[in-house]
């Protein structure tokens, strides 16, 4: 199964100390490229969370936010005396360096990074929460670009089935467009009233064969579609692989267009440079 690279999932959890809740979101990109938002409190889950996208994603701009609403009730507020007693030593040091220095605020010390902590047990508690969160939160992605990807694997099929029939009606109509190429000439002959040695004729209708023979790129066409089902079928990430498929794809569709030479064979490139275009914009949405 493939999967698309553009998918949305929202996880909360409610405890005792609080409220948890992870947004991840995830659009299309060359490579994987994490971006995190989480609060200072659970800025030691960044390595935790980037190893598991690491591991569950291939590709994409994933964008990962963490919220925490802290209970009423436990909002219980525990000072580092020893923390605190050490910046109140530096404030007196400067104090007897200053003329006229300003009282010490209190309001400031608890404002001190490291004055106000939190307990030991619950911090790691909540921590483990979060992270179990954060790994039901990517679950609930990686199922959402599965779903997204199943759509873009049948839209391509569908493109592909379109491709195919394509191939075969002008593999059909080329023994005619040349006859067809062959009366036309003729008529312009009896109309300028000259005469052509059969045996020249005949070479001439060889050579535009050759020039406008097409069956080659009819043949690199079909075998192009077989292998993008066979990628879809393969699933994984099958992105970059799909749009080298589709550059070649490309490529046959313009050679059989710079080849045409009748209305019918022209209008057939046309449609499949169009339906390629239409597999390639979507391939870009491919992990």
């Amino acid at each position: 199964m493939i999967h698309s690279m553009t998918a949305f999932a929202r996880a909360e959890q409610a405890g005792t100390h609080g409220t948890l809740s992870w947004e991840i979101r995830s659009v299309n990109h060359r490579y994987l490229e994490p971006h995190l938002r989480l609060p200072e409190t659970f800025r030691d889950l960044e390595g935790g969370v980037r190893e598991a996208l690491r591991k569950g994603l291939s590709r994409g701009k994933v964008e990962c936010t963490l919220r925490y609403t802290e209970a009423t009730s436990h909002q219980s507020l525990q000072i580092d005396r020893e923390r605190a007693r050490q910046l109140v030593t530096a404030a007196e040091s400067l104090a007897e360096l200053t003329a006229g220095p300003a009282p010490l605020n209190p309001m400031e010390l608890l404002a001190w990074p490291g004055v106000l902590v939190s307990d030991a047990t619950d911090s790691q508690a909540l921590a483990e929460a979060a992270m179990a969160l954060f790994h039901q939160t990517l679950e609930q992605l990686k199922q959402g670009r599965a779903r997204e990807g199943a759509e873009l694997a049948q839209l391509i099929n569908d493109r592909l089935d379109a491709i195919q029939e394509e191939v075969v009606a002008l593999r059909a109509l080329v023994p005619q467009m040349l006859e067809a190429q062959r009366q036309k000439i003729l008529e312009r002959c009896a109309e300028w009233k000259v005469e052509l040695d059969p045996a020249r004729l005949e070479q001439e209708l060889v050579l535009l064969a050759q020039k406008s023979d097409v069956a080659e790129e009819l043949d690199r066409l079909s075998t192009h579609v077989a292998e993008v089902r066979r990628v879809l079928k393969a699933g994984g990430a099958s992105g970059r692989r799909l749009d080298f498929l589709m550059q070649e794809l490309n490529r046959e569709a313009n050679t059989l267009g710079s080849k045409a030479f009748d209305t019918r064979s022209t209008q057939v490139a046309v449609n499949l440079k169009v339906l390629i275009e239409q597999m390639r914009e979507q391939v870009q949405n491919i992990e």
